[in-house]
């Protein structure tokens, strides 16, 4: 192929409007328990986000997009491009003291692009295991790391305490590659993180292509923020609404200035911006859905019907400002990134993501029609309690049905329009924002109830349950759920060890093996 023909070929499989020396620069922004209505355009503007706006309107908002129902499961699909049951991660996060961590043995989205030149660096929380050096990021494909390895921490003292039996665990998460930074103290991270990120975009060589992956600590708790972003909220009564609603307004003005960075020095041209939640907002910790049902922890949509949208002026005009409600899944960025934006290969790697880049940049049909949310046969994790009466617990399951799945699972599948969720879905309640007056509804969930059927493209709030009148569907997607179930890895879920103790890493999260 002579270099005109293949220049051609470039530019029609990128569908880019120009030919571009490099690849695109990618910024992958994810932030935290953040929730479906606590973004501008979902809330009528109600909590300020006027950058998330900006870059949404002016791109491509995904209203069919899905995440998982916390914090690894969704990072671990993002860097593998893999179902959870496919890397023994099905059940619950990655715990402070667990020897637990992404496997090894793949390459990670950071590995291929790595592999396709680009400069990789990760800002924020890693949260994929780190009980050993070779699960650290710079160890999994990012050339630069500085953020937290755990879960969640104190927004400024960089702190992570823990209760381990009958001791109070307590210790810096604070790293600057390899290095504990104990100088950022007092500094607030969602300030911090933005700050190096403009740092890395305006010490960039231009000649190489950028992978910015920027996993905020915000909005997960603890709830602090500084106090002037408190101020424009002071009318919501409710003080974690209020806090969490501040914190939300200082994430959108670090995405704001991070974007400015980007245009100051000539990157935006070349780049393809994502946002995305890692799961649904944690409504005890001031976050909200509304009006989906569930959150964070659940298997309804709350928990996993995700805000998300892609940004660029590389986009297509006639895509720009528009809104697809094509079914997209996090562990489609892999090979959507990899393949579809930085044109490489991927050759080799075996996924469950699909390419989805020209469905965003076309408004094609998705590739993916079907969907695991997941399969876990140790059940729901333990998720804190909120402020609300329990729902009963499903003290056994009375389903019958002629498949070899067991419908006590803790199990949920997507295919094209139905949704099935079996065993024990986590709390289903529609909670309103506190500001709207309403009142939370409490569903009813009859005794030994456990097999949920919906449409969710007539009921994507999940009121009328068709379990009882659709049966072939049901046993269709059973079916499918035995299927995936048969092609599982065992749950990799290690009991935490003492030797993570910070008091015997000088005071220090570290590796301890």
């Amino acid at each position: 192929m002579d270099f005109c023909l293949f220049c051609l070929s470039f530019l029609l499989f990128f569908n880019f409007p120009t030919l571009h020396a490099l690849p695109p620069n990618i910024v992958l922004i994810l932030a935290d328990d953040y929730g479906f209505h606590d973004i501008g355009y979902h809330n009528n503007g109600f909590i300020k986000t006027p950058n998330l706006d900006g870059l949404a309107s002016a791109g491509v908002k995904l209203e069919n997009y899905y995440v998982q129902p916390i914090c690894t499961p969704t990072r671990s699909q993002l860097m593998s491009g893999k179902y959870q049951i496919h890397t023994g991660l099905q059940h619950g996060i990655i715990r402070p003291a667990q020897p637990n961590c992404l496997p090894l043995n793949d390459p990670t989205l950071a590995d291929k692009l790595s592999d396709a030149g680009y400069e990789t660096h990760v800002i924020g929380k890693w949260h994929l295991g780190f009980y050993k050096r070779p699960c650290w990021p710079t160890n999994r494909g990012f050339k630069s790391f500085f953020g937290y390895l755990n879960g969640g921490e104190d927004y400024y003292t960089h702190n992570l305490a823990l209760q381990f039996i009958s001791q109070r665990w307590h210790g810096l998460d604070f790293r600057d590659n390899l290095e504990p930074a104990a100088n950022y103290s007092g500094i607030y991270s969602t300030h911090v993180f933005a700050q190096r990120a403009q740092q890395v975009i305006e010490q960039h060589d231009q000649q190489k292509p950028l992978f910015l992956y920027l996993p905020f600590q915000a909005v997960h708790s603890p709830l602090e923020v500084p106090e002037k972003y408190i101020e424009p909220y002071k009318s919501i009564v409710d003080k974690n609404r209020r806090i969490y609603a501040g914190m939300t307004t200082c994430l959108d003005e670090a995405v704001g200035n991070i974007t400015g960075s980007l245009k100051k020095t000539g990157l935006w041209n070349n780049t393809v911006l994502i946002f995305s939640t890692d799961n649904g907002g944690q409504v005890i910790a001031g976050g909200n859905n509304w009006p989906l049902r569930g959150w964070k922890g659940s298997l309804w949509e709350g928990g996993i019907h995700g805000v998300g949208f892609v940004s660029s002026p590389l986009l297509p005009d006639d895509v720009q400002g528009t809104i697809n409600r094509e079914l997209i899944h996090v562990s489609d960025w892999y090979p959507t990134l990899v393949e579809g934006i930085a044109g490489w290969t991927l050759k080799g790697t075996k996924l469950d993501g699909y390419n989805v880049w020209q469905t965003i940049s076309q408004g094609i049909s998705s590739p993916r029609t079907e969907l695991l949310h997941n399969i876990d046969p140790l059940g729901a994790p333990l998720q804190p309690k909120p402020p609300l009466t329990l729902e009963p617990p499903i003290p056994s399951c009375n389903f019958t049905f002629p498949s070899k799945f067991n419908v006590s699972t803790r199990a949920a599948i997507r295919y094209k329009d139905w949704k099935l969720i079996t065993g024990n879905p986590g709390l289903g309640y529609w909670i309103p924002p506190p500001e709207s007056g309403l009142q939370p509804v409490i569903p009813v969930v009859p005794e030994g109830k456990c097999v949920w059927l919906f449409n969710i493209k007539d009921d994507p709030y999940e009121v009328y349950d068709l379990s009882d009148e659709q049966g072939n569907v049901v046993k269709d997607l059973l079916d499918k759920l035995y299927e995936y179930q048969q092609g599982a890895v065992p749950v990799h879920y290690p009991d935490q060890d003492p030797r993570a103790n910070p008091a015997l890493h000088n005071n220090v999260w570290d590796s301890w093996e």
